[in-house]
Order: structure tokens, then sequence, then C-alpha cells
């Protein structure tokens, strides 16, 4: 008998459409021998929906219609185990639920804690730990206090003037970063060149978040691990991202026209073994399970700075996360049933 896994895509999120492309690559990718599939899209609006279409209308944002679509809702019973159909009251019961979502509403640990409460099995980090991930200054101030280096940075709400905000980043130098506490794919952040530039990209920061911190710059390239596992840890290749000007923002993430990912990183095996290491201890120190891709900056006397943790990062065939594991030898069909394996797993250990 098929497991039966409810992979969810879309989502009440700013990264809605990176989301959908991701989604449909596990789709395509997932073992169709092993595991029955249900597809379930959240609109931007954020009404959930099951949805029986074509895969390939998934990533163009063209599957909501009135033909292939069922307004349902996760069932908080555990009895239940499942999804409900709003206008049948049917019940499908889950063995386990993929969720594809990047950002808020679906990284954060809001749909983890639903999921918890539903005592439905998912892949990927628990509640905890994906609220902690998200949380870009909590997770620095916990990587910090186990003697790692993370960016000096400042937290602030919008009850903070401009004159506040000034004055306590005094001893910082410029150039600084603004960025929404909690928000992914490099939405809402600033690179900073002077104090005149502040305000606008404070302005722009509040737009996805009613939090900011505001970083100071490290002087080095960007590396990234992939960490699979939720106890015996797999480590990928790590790979660097090489800029030519300004910041690996949401542009170039994926359309790389002025950047470029080298994997493995240009840097010795000495120092990519280090960088695995440290890599492995935020994703412990951070409670991390299933999956993620730690990023760190590699500074030019080769120390090691925490970045931050991508609880579900990037999942098409060729995103950084699988690329990584690919470099290995683990395929992308190999880390799929591996996370669902993981998931299933997490669930019988807690039971």
């Amino acid at each position: 008998m098929k497991t039966k896994v409810a992979i969810i895509f879309g989502g009440c999120s700013s990264e809605y459409d990176v989301s959908l492309v991701s989604a449909t690559s596990v789709i395509k990718n997932i073992n169709k021998d092993k595991y029955e599939v249900l597809m379930i899209g959240i609109t931007k609006e954020g009404d959930t929906y099951l949805y029986n279409g074509d895969i390939d209308k998934i990533e163009k944002n063209e599957w909501f219609d009135d033909i292939n679509v069922k307004k349902i809702t996760i069932s908080s019973n555990r009895s239940d185990h499942g999804i409900i159909d709003l206008e049948t009251g049917e019940i499908i019961r889950l063995d386990i639920v993929f969720p594809v979502l990047h950002g808020k509403n679906g990284e954060d640990g809001r749909l983890q804690g639903l999921l918890e409460l539903a005592g439905i099995p998912y892949v990927g980090c628990d509640m905890t730990s994906s609220a902690i991930c998200m949380d870009k200054y909590l997770a620095h101030e916990l990587v910090l206090s186990k003697g790692l280096l993370a960016p000096i940075s400042y937290l602030f709400s919008k009850q903070d003037s401009l004159k506040d905000i000034e004055e306590k980043i005094a001893n910082l130098k410029y150039p600084l970063f603004v960025k929404p506490l909690k928000a992914g794919s490099s939405f809402g952040i600033t690179k900073i060149s002077s104090k005149e530039l502040l305000e606008e990209a404070v302005k722009e920061a509040f737009k996805f978040d009613d939090k900011i911190i505001i970083e100071e710059n490290i002087d080095g390239f960007e590396v990234g691990c992939a960490v699979l596992g939720n106890n015996d840890l797999t480590i990928g290749e790590v790979d660097e991202i090489e800029l030519k000007e300004g910041f690996f923002d949401y542009f170039e993430k994926y359309n790389l026209k002025t950047s470029q990912i080298h994997l493995p990183a240009r840097i010795p095996e000495e120092e990519r073994k280090k960088i695995k290491k440290v890599a492995l201890e935020i994703y412990k120190i951070l409670g991390c399970e299933g999956f993620a891709r730690v990023d760190m900056f590699y500074t030019k006397d080769n120390k090691i700075v925490f970045n931050e943790v991508n609880t579900i990062p990037g999942c098409t065939s060729h995103s950084r996360y699988p690329s990584m594991l690919k470099q290995i030898g683990i395929s992308f069909e190999e880390v799929i049933d591996r996370l669902i394996n993981l998931g299933l797993e997490r669930r019988c250990n807690h039971e």
C-alpha cells in the first residue's frame, strides 16, 4: 500500500511564486510507485484547496480554477488525521504532509504547529525550530551564545523613531544591511552605504514585517551547506556565491544575472571541512530536523560567520540544496524519499 503524501504549495506569503516552482519539482520527482500524492494549494489570500489538475499549471500559477479544486481545511481533530472536504464533509486521511512553502505562514512554524495539534507527521523542522530560524535576531543570539560568530545586529520595532535607530547603530560602520526580522528570499532587504539612505531602507523593511534588524556588513563571501537528517546527519558539499556587485537579493537568487554559484566552493578542502562542522553545530543549536540549508559568510581572514538558516530551502532539482547533496552522490528523488522517511521516523519517536 502506498504512503499518502500531501504536498502543500503556494501560501499567504511574499514567496508564493517561489513555492509554486519548488512544489512542481518535488511533485515531478517524487517516486509515484511508492507514494500516492495529494496536491494541496494555498492561495495568496490564505484559502486552502485540494488540487487535481495538471502539475505544470502549478508552476505557471494557473492551478486555481472551478473544475480542479475543492475547498478543504486541515482538521485539528487527531482522530481525523487529515483534511476535510468543506463541500461534502468527507475526511481524507493522510500519512504525512510535505510543506513546500517558503517564508511567512509556511516556514515560520505556524503550519507546523497546526500539524502537530492534528497529530499529522510532516517533513522538516518542527514548530519551535522553524519559528526560531525565521527570527533572524533570535537565531543569531542563540548561535552567539554557543561561542560561534554572527554579525552584530540591532532589533527595532515600529515604535522606534529614526533618531532612536540612528543612536543605537552609531557604533556600526557602513555599509549596513536593513532587513525585515522574518522574511525570506531577501524580500525587503536593503544594503545601504550611508546614513542618508537609512530612512528609506527602514520604511522598505517595515513593509514586510513589524520588526526589523540592522546588521553589520561582513567582508567576505557567502557559503552554504545542505544538512539532511534528524539525529544521524548527512551534509552536502559546500557551495560559494560569487557576487559581482550588491548582495544576493531576490532577483539574483532566481536569475543569476551578475552572480555565480560555485560548487564546490573555491576554497581548500580543509577550510570546507571547517565550514561543514560549523554548519552542523548551527543545525543542532537551532534544533533543526529533516532538512535545512545553513548559510554563512567566509571572511578574508578565514573566519566563518553565521548568516541564516532556511528550514524549507528551494526545492527545484537545480536549487542549491539538492545540488549540494547531488555533489556527494544523493539524487533529488532520493532526497525527497529520505525527507519523507525522516518525517515518519520522527513521528514514531515522539509517540
